[in-house]
C-alpha cells in the first residue's frame, strides 16, 4: 500500500484566492488519497520570505504545483503522477 500524497498550502488570512483553493482541497480531500496542511506565510519567517507575494501556493509531495489559482482536474492529475 502506498502512503498518501502530501499536499501543503501556503496561504494567509484575508486572502480570497487562498480561501478558494482551500475550499477545493477540502472538497477533494473527501475522496481521499492525500493528506494536507496549511502554512500561514505571515507566521513563518522563511515561508514569508519565499512566498509572501505568491499566495496561495500549493505543493504536492514537495513540488510546487500551483500558484494563485488551482484547477481541480489538474490537481487530481498531478496528485496521481
Amino acid at each position: 500500500m502506498t502512503p498518501p500524497r502530501e499536499v501543503v498550502v501556503y496561504s494567509r488570512k484575508g486572502c480570497h484566492l487562498c480561501e478558494i483553493v482551500k475550499e477545493s482541497i477540502v472538497k477533494l480531500h473527501k475522496h481521499g488519497g492525500f493528506t494536507w496542511r496549511e502554512i500561514d506565510v505571515d507566521s513563518d519567517t522563511e515561508a514569508r520570505r519565499l512566498y509572501s507575494d505568491e499566495v496561495p501556493v500549493v505543493f504536492i509531495n514537495g513540488r510546487k504545483a500551483f500558484k494563485y489559482r488551482m484547477d481541480e482536474q489538474e490537481f487530481l492529475r498531478k496528485l496521481s503522477a
